[in-house]
């Protein structure tokens, strides 16, 4: 998948609390959402750690409702909460059928998501997050 496109993609960044996390459950998320992301035309980094997903899905606006729904319904997931969603012509990880990273010292810290951090989270931060998170991959 190439960085530029020539339509609109839609994207959505939310943030769930997982329900049993483990490395067991957190392979098999990845090993399902690469396949389906490459399918579906899906971009995105995965933030986790045992008390917080945060994901960036970018693709199509269908492919992307279609998987958030899924999301949802995922009992793997709780508190499912959409940061932001809107749309843009270039991916911000294009190269990244799903990329899953431990959160860094500098996005939110267990005390901040335990005194809900998320709930206060605007959508700039929440999509600054990932924008720097980009950068940092690109430099890896």
């Amino acid at each position: 998948m190439n960085g530029q496109v020539k339509y609109l993609l839609k994207h959505l960044i939310y943030s769930s609390r997982p329900f049993g996390f483990d490395q067991n459950i957190l392979n098999g998320i990845m090993i399902s959402s690469v396949n389906n992301n490459q399918r579906d035309q899906i971009t995105g980094a995965l933030i986790c750690r045992s008390d917080l997903y945060l994901q960036y899905l970018e693709g199509p606006t269908e492919s992307i409702d279609e998987t958030f729904n899924k999301i949802k319904h995922d009992d793997r997931h709780v508190e499912v909460k959409i940061l932001k969603e809107g749309v843009h012509a270039k991916r911000l990880f294009p190269k990244w059928a799903m990329r899953d990273d431990p959160v860094r010292s500098w996005m939110l810290s267990r005390e901040e998501v335990d005194s809900g951090a998320l709930n206060r989270i605007s959508s700039s931060d929440a999509l600054n997050i990932f924008k720097r998170h980009s950068k940092i991959l690109l430099t890896r």
